[in-house]
């Protein structure tokens, strides 16, 4: 049993939480570019009201613990870890009653080499419980607008957790998964589900457009966000998230390994 005090000196030491190796011009630009509504940083949501950069900086600090001072501008950025902690057992007690009802479920990442083994682990626990862990729209093409123009790729599943791939890449590990933070993808898969009559997911867990885009649809989504991701904490703060993690989600992925063990205790989901 992983005990809250271990598993916050872990965050802190693993720079998780505390000082993290996003910077705090990422963050700011990130506030920037929300305040703008572009879609690179929207992931899919739209946001209800106006959300200025001071809004958005009160917020963040509220939710990740990041400094309020518009002044502080460079430099790493921070997350408080116990409001990590809090926020993972939110999140484990959401993936505990979706274990209870069974309910199906889908999984996604836009973070395939850092964060696969978290979310594979979810899966297999909630689809021991009896959860139907949902694949839809395997091999659909996704045409994504990245920085470099229009990219195709496929979605794809590896251990019941979707993700992107260039055409012609193929593993049964991560390395070949593509970074997005796009919210098609799961637009595809829902809507694939929905054309083919099939199970909608009744939680979608994951990061980026995948929580995003499904809550913007009116599906219960959970995940992790680092502090230059508003976008989940915005719509946390509108209700259309149901719990955001604060959490660096660039570290090695190993380090993620000691917050499926916590997450999965509290949930009585550990096999």
């Amino acid at each position: 049993m992983l005990s809250a005090g271990v598993l916050r000196a872990h965050l802190v030491a693993a720079r998780l939480a505390g000082t993290v190796t996003t910077s705090r011009e990422e963050s700011l630009r990130s506030y920037r570019l929300f305040a703008a509504r572009d879609p690179r940083v929207l992931l899919g949501l739209d946001p209800e009201r106006l959300w200025g950069e001071p809004e958005l900086l009160r917020l963040m600090a509220d939710r990740c613990g990041v400094s309020d001072d518009p002044r502080h501008v460079s430099g790493p950025d921070v997350i408080d870890p116990d409001r990590t902690l809090a926020a993972l057992d939110a999140f484990a007690d959401r993936l505990a009653a979706a274990a209870a009802a069974r309910a199906p479920v889908l999984l996604g990442t836009g973070h395939p080499h850092r964060l696969l083994g978290f979310y594979a682990s979810l899966a297999a626990a909630l689809s021991a419980a009896g959860c139907d862990v949902l694949t839809p729209a395997h091999g659909r093409r996704v045409d994504i607008t990245t920085r470099f123009g229009v990219r195709t790729y496929n979605l794809d599943y590896v251990r019941g957790v979707a993700l992107v791939r260039e055409p012609g890449a193929r593993g049964s590990g991560s390395d070949s998964g593509a970074h997005t933070h796009s919210p098609l993808p799961v637009r595809a898969a829902l809507a694939a589900a929905a054309d083919a009559c099939d199970t909608l997911p009744a939680l979608v867990v994951g990061d980026h457009g995948w929580v995003c885009g499904a809550g913007q649809l009116g599906i219960e989504a959970i995940g992790l966000a680092d502090t230059d991701d508003p976008a989940l904490f915005v719509g946390e703060a509108e209700g259309r998230v149901s719990v955001a993690v604060p959490v660096d989600d660039a570290v090695r992925s190993a380090y993620y390994q000691p917050l499926t063990r916590y997450v999965l205790n509290r949930a009585c989901l550990s096999q």
